[in-house]
């Protein structure tokens, strides 16, 4: 299959490329790790390595699960991808060159290799105005070959993908699979599940998904050549350029024992200047993705009683329209982004979105709406937990409000049952996969290491923002005695809070938490805010005054001088006022401008090496945080001035993990967290732009 470069490669380039053209100075953040195949929780794949050859690819958790590529020219191997078991050794690595070019949707890797040039591309579609494509759990694998030295040269394509990408360990024991799907274009698939199929069974942080099946589904062509096979028996044929082994025995096996794999090859024939392109489809069918109150729940894809084959062939029918549609929403999204925040503020985000939705799975809830349910990944594996989705959710308010609306419907159904009987907001509805009710401190037992306040407060801002795109209350007062009641919660509580747990839990409980105050007053602001809309006049100017007085109570509690304190009763101490922000971007004008300036103005003069210290207690800080804190500022000089040092820990932190939002300022080294969802946090400077609130929402509604 040839396709043009226009098809495959647009907006695949080096990031750093824009802003030559623009003639700013070039940037490169090194990404700690680079996402590869990042679907959902469960089907994510990353690689840790500057090199794609210098190690194997890893799930998010750090478990192996290995993905190889070759390249044979002339005769002769050359290694693309995956350090590799066996004889991976002995084949010489192709020349990569330069790091790879990390854009929303893609990511891309360029080589030289025996005179051919090659580039490598994992798609991963995930267009947020598209419900149905970015529910699907497919990544796109790509190889773009042309000569680059003038003359032709034979050339064939080797991948292979481990069965652990469909068990928690490798003890387990998988069985393999061959089949066909008809369509156009015909696809040749190899399946792998493991044998036991404990569907939900398991639940928690550090675990990978061990039911359900994982595909390599392949165009059918000419000189196909597909099979399940020991790795080492695969690898040694291509290696010496021989046929492919012959299919063996398809299991059960252990996969510690025979590391077996799903593999093809693609003979491209004799390759010349004009580019020869072949693609396989990566992707991962769990049957059912979520237990809710004791209902599973299907995957939004699967809506409509669709199969695996489905899936797979309208995939792969939909290649190319897909390649082109992701190439446009990253041209247009990393242009606002620079618009917003200049070329690194962009290359961050483009390294932030497929995490941030990869940690999100969309289903089908029991209302028959989308519901979007988060991983709160590597830090206790909570479920849609409240203080994970506030953080997470600008991504979702600059991209799509249905998906805004598909978080926020678990929570508001289980608060809203007769499980939930407290005056304030959950914190959470479980441990991922299952949804059961919330366990988080006294769960639905006691009021005990709750987040009232802060759980209240996150989820009436969150209310307010999808009124605001909407420019109507119609979703919000489907829930309004929640809002209402959670409202009187923040009156009743909020300006001086008692000694309660923040989203930032780690730092332990905080009585009189100014911040914590803020959220309060905003919350309030928001909900007067949503009853205007909603033509409740009296209760929306109540409201409003009550926000109004806290506001003006804030600014002579919190005072300390050249800045605003941590707490009420602590003078000296100080912390970020990363809840400021949403009085700005949600219009409320409830605090005067010269708070947020002068807490800027205190934080640049309190910078630490890589970042700003979450508060005078700790060196460490919150990379979503600092975001929101940075967006604070006036002017675009102070909000560099304070997100320089964090592209700096992007940089040169030195776990080579997935994002992490928890790190010391001192030395860039992660405290604690990995690809959390909360990375989708850095999208709000974008929410402070012209037409940056819901750009995609409406879109394919």
């Amino acid at each position: 299959m040839i396709l043009s470069r226009a098809v495959i490669g647009l907006g695949l380039v080096f990031v750093a490329t824009a802003a030559l053209v623009a003639g700013e100075p070039a940037v490169s953040l090194r990404a700690p790790a680079v996402p590869l195949v990042v679907c959902d929780p469960y089907f994510s794949v990353w690689s840790s390595s500057d090199r794609l050859v210098d190690s194997l690819t890893m799930h998010w958790t750090g478990q192996t699960q290995a993905l190889g590529s070759t390249i044979c020219v002339d005769g002769r191997p050359w290694r693309l991808m995956g350090l590799g078991r066996h004889l991976w050794a002995e084949i010489p690595n192709a020349e990569q060159i330069g790091p790879a070019a990390i854009s929303p949707t893609s990511t891309a890797y360029a080589f030289q290799a025996g005179g051919v040039a090659v580039r490598l591309v994992f798609l991963t579609p995930m267009l947020p105005d598209d419900l149905d494509v970015v529910s699907r759990p497919v990544t796109y694998l790509t190889w773009e070959v042309r000569s680059c030295d003038g003359r032709e040269h034979d050339v064939s394509l080797y991948l292979d993908c481990s069965a652990e990408l469909a068990v928690n360990t490798p003890d387990q024991k998988v069985t393999l699979e061959r089949g066909e799907v008809a369509g156009s274009p015909q696809l040749v698939t190899l399946r792998a599940g493991s044998v036991d199929q404990p569907v939900l069974k398991k639940s928690g942080d550090y675990v990978r998904i061990d039911w359900g099946y994982f595909y390599l589904a392949v165009p059918q062509e000419d000189r196909l050549s597909t099979v399940i096979a020991r790795q080492y028996d695969f690898t040694r044929s291509f290696q010496r350029d021989l046929p492919p082994p012959k299919e063996q025995r398809l299991g059960p096996w252990t996969v510690e024992d025979n590391w077996p794999v799903l593999a093809c090859r693609m003979e491209l024939g004799k390759v010349g200047p004009k580019l020869v392109s072949r693609h396989v489809i990566l992707a991962y069918d769990d049957l059912y993705s979520i237990e809710y109150l004791g209902a599973r729940l299907r995957p939004y894809w699967r809506r409509a009683g669709r199969e695996a084959a489905d899936l797979l062939r309208r995939a792969a029918a939909d290649y190319a329209r897909l390649a082109r549609r992701a190439a446009a929403f990253d041209e247009t999204l990393m242009a606002d982004c620079r618009r917003a925040g200049g070329e690194a503020y962009a290359q961050l985000c483009a390294l932030a979105y497929r995490q941030a939705l990869g940690t999100h799975k969309l289903v089908v809830g029991p209302d028959n709406k989308p519901w979007l349910f988060s991983k709160e990944c590597s830090s206790d594996g909570s479920i849609s937990c409240t203080d994970v989705l506030f953080p997470a959710s600008p991504v979702f308010m600059a991209t799509s409000n249905d998906l805004l609306k598909a978080m926020l419907r678990p929570v508001l159904d289980y608060a809203g049952s007769c499980r939930w009987r407290f005056s304030f907001a959950p914190n959470s509805l479980g441990f991922y996969p299952k949804a059961n009710g919330q366990v988080y401190g006294g769960g639905e037992k006691s009021e005990e290491s709750q987040m009232p306040v802060e759980e209240c407060g996150n989820l009436l801002i969150l209310a307010a923002v999808v009124s605001k795109i909407d420019g109507n209350t119609r979703f919000a007062e489907l829930y309004w005695p929640l809002w209402k009641r959670w409202a009187e919660y923040l009156k009743q509580k909020g300006l001086d809070p008692e000694n309660q747990l923040s989203t930032d839990d780690f730092s332990g409980p905080l009585a009189h938490n100014a911040n914590l105050s803020i959220k309060a007053a905003i919350g309030l602001g928001a909900y007067a805010m949503m009853a205007a809309m909603a033509g409740k006049k009296e209760e929306a100017a109540a409201y409003r005054q009550t926000a109004e007085s806290f506001a003006r109570q804030w600014t002579k509690l919190a005072d300390d001088g050249d800045h605003f304190r941590l707490a009420f009763d602590r003078p000296g101490t100080w912390s970020q006022k990363y809840n400021l922000v949403w009085d700005r971007l949600l219009g409320l004008g409830l605090f005067p401008p010269e708070v947020a300036r002068k807490e800027v103005g205190f934080y640049k003069r309190n910078l630490d090496r890589f970042g700003l210290p979450l508060d005078s207690r700790w060196l460490y800080t919150k990379t979503d945080w600092e975001v929101w804190t940075a967006t604070l500022a006036d002017s675009s000089e102070d909000f560099d001035a304070l997100m320089r040092p964090v592209y700096a820990f992007v940089s040169q932190t030195p776990q080579r993990v997935p994002l992490t939002d928890w790190y010391w300022t001192n030395d860039a080294a992660r405290n604690s967290f990995q690809a959390r969802p909360v990375i989708g946090g850095v999208f709000i400077k974008l929410l402070g732009e012209p037409g940056g609130w819901g750009k995609w929402s409406s879109a394919g509604r």
